[in-house]
Parts: structure tokens; C-alpha cells; sequence
């Protein structure tokens, strides 16, 4: 099993890849939130671009995985049956990208 940086960085690249293929805007990634006892934050900066923060440390990779795949949705402002697809979608994506994780069935 992998480092929970290398997981976490693995799946920043395949949801990227995956909100990328649908022609959605893809945010800035990084770890951990800059503000201290939160697992995940979302900063927009003044040229409309967003920078999702997420705590990896002492989580469950699944957990990382749901606020990085909730952060694109609220970045791109989906919310109903649409959010709900890409949510599917790119839950599909990291699984299929991350069998060595424990991720196979989570979705």
C-alpha cells in the first residue's frame, strides 16, 4: 500500500483528468488546510480560481477521496442529479485508477 501522500496525490491527478474529460473547471489541490484542526477548506482567489485543501494525515483514504470529489462539485456549482453524476463518475475514475489503495468497492 502506498504512502497517504502518494495516494493523496494519485487522486488529485485522476479526479483532474476525470473533471477535466467533462470540460469542468478543475481546482488547485493542496495538503493540508492552512487553517489548523479542519479537514478541508475551500479558497477562492480574486482571479475566480479555487485551491481545495484537505487533510490527509490520521484520515481514511476514502474520507480524502470524498472531500477532494465534494470540493470539484462545489467549485463548479453542481448540485441535484448533476452533482450526483460526477460525483458517480469520478468515484468510478479513482477506483479504477487505485486498486492498490483499497478503494475497489467504495464507490
Amino acid at each position: 500500500m502506498e504512502s497517504p501522500s502518494l495516494a493523496f496525490a494519485s487522486a488529485v491527478r485522476t479526479i483532474c483528468a476525470a473533471t477535466r474529460a467533462r470540460d469542468l473547471v478543475v481546482p488547485g489541490f493542496r495538503s493540508p488546510p492552512r487553517r489548523p484542526g479542519l479537514e478541508r477548506t475551500l479558497r477562492w482567489r480574486p482571479d475566480g480560481t479555487a485551491t481545495i485543501a484537505v487533510a490527509v494525515r490520521d484520515r481514511p483514504l476514502q474520507a480524502v477521496v470524498a472531500d477532494l470529489i465534494e470540493g470539484v462539485v462545489v467549485v463548479n456549482g453542481l448540485d441535484g442529479p448533476d452533482a450526483t453524476r460526477l460525483r458517480t463518475a469520478l468515484w468510478a475514475a479513482v477506483v479504477a485508477e487505485q486498486p492498490a489503495t483499497g478503494l475497489a468497492g467504495a464507490a
